[in-house]
């Protein structure tokens, strides 16, 4: 099998976000080959992250075999290493690394689960990120919540936990997220307050870059610190790891490189005794990767404007289930997406 094209799409949907999480949260990767099986993938970079495809990756793997993952990975990421290392290349590697395991899939017609190692059929513990407050819907219909809290005083942060406590009851997991834009102060306080609510983990509440800050809250936060979803590749989680920054680690499959890097981080985690929640791991993406290699399993859910990628389970009663379908078990309808730009 060789690969014949590599294209891009940027589809945009009616109720996508109008900020950086449509224009540069993702794109589509297309790889076609010359037996008919078309994979895909979806990375990051907005119209910078399609460029980078276009004017640098797809030669490299046009008319080569799309089976040698590992080494069409390390030559992208050699071809980008002089403008990439993190952000929009690594995103852009992403889409098509992904596409290249879809279609690894559907060439040996097994779920890409089961390429690694495990099997589908299971029923899959989910949780869902809300903002601010857990509706009666919600509370109901998942196993854990994740509030999504931002910038405001201490007292109304702990305030809006208290309530969400109280929304999904005593026994359900509780995370919250506060996007970095908490200090350590800000972390520690708020830590102490919300212990007697079982908080499971508190999410990157300072900049992803503050190493040394990290490392304080390590050592003082009563509540485990969770991050790594703006984080890239296999290589810079090896120092979150080594480090132990993070005691829950959420790389991002789309962002940090692909399922290529993913499984080495949850290789790298799980050595050193570290929890990976992969960050919107219901979606198909990640999904195989929480399916086959995670032994305390719990998938975030997913983007609801990203309606276009066909053959997503559906979240039911709290849990999700892969398909048996081959490759990643992504349907796309090329004909008939939302807007697209092209590349």
């Amino acid at each position: 099998m060789k690969i014949t094209a590599v294209r891009t799409l940027q589809p945009i949907a009616e109720n996508s976000p109008p900020d950086w999480r449509t224009s540069l949260g993702q794109i589509l990767v297309i790889i076609e080959t010359d037996t008919g099986l078309t994979g895909y993938g979806v990375g990051g970079g907005g119209a910078a992250g399609m460029h980078v495809i276009d004017a640098v990756l797809a030669d490299l793997l046009i008319g080569e075999d799309p089976d040698n993952i590992e080494d069409h990975w390390q030559n992208m990421y050699a071809a980008t290493l002089a403008f990439g290392r993190k952000g929009i290349a690594i995103m852009a590697i992403s889409g098509v690394d992904l596409a290249l395991w879809d279609l690894k899939g559907k060439a040996a017609n097994k779920p890409v689960a089961e390429l690694l190692g495990g099997t589908t059929g299971q029923p899959l513990p989910t949780y869902a990120t809300v903002w601010d407050t857990v509706s009666e819907e919600d509370a109901a219909s998942h196993q854990a919540f994740k509030v999504h809290l931002g910038k405001r005083s201490v007292d109304e942060l702990v305030t809006a936990v208290e309530q969400a406590r109280t929304a999904i009851g005593p026994d359900k997991d509780l995370m919250v997220d506060a996007w970095m834009f908490w200090d350590i102060e800000t972390t520690l306080k708020v830590a102490e307050k919300l212990l007697p609510l079982g908080v499971v983990w508190i999410e990157e509440p300072i900049p992803a870059d503050d190493f040394k800050g990290y490392a304080i809250l390590r050592d003082e936060c009563p509540i485990p610190i969770a991050g790594g979803e703006h984080e890239f590749t296999s290589a810079a989680f090896e120092y979150l790891i080594s480090e132990k920054l993070h005691q829950v680690l959420q790389p991002d499959v789309n962002w940090c490189g692909g399922l290529t890097e993913l499984i080495k981080i949850y290789d790298s985690a799980q050595k050193s005794g570290l929890r990976v929640c992969p960050h919107r791991g219901s979606e198909l993406w990640a999904l195989h990767a929480v399916a086959a290699l995670d032994d305390n399993p719990l998938a975030e859910s997913g983007r609801p404007w990203m309606g276009w990628v066909e053959g997503q389970p559906q979240i039911t009663n709290g849990t999700i289930q892969l398909s048996d379908a081959p490759g990643l078990g992504v349907i796309i309808d090329e004909e008939n997406l939302p807007y697209c730009q092209v590349m």
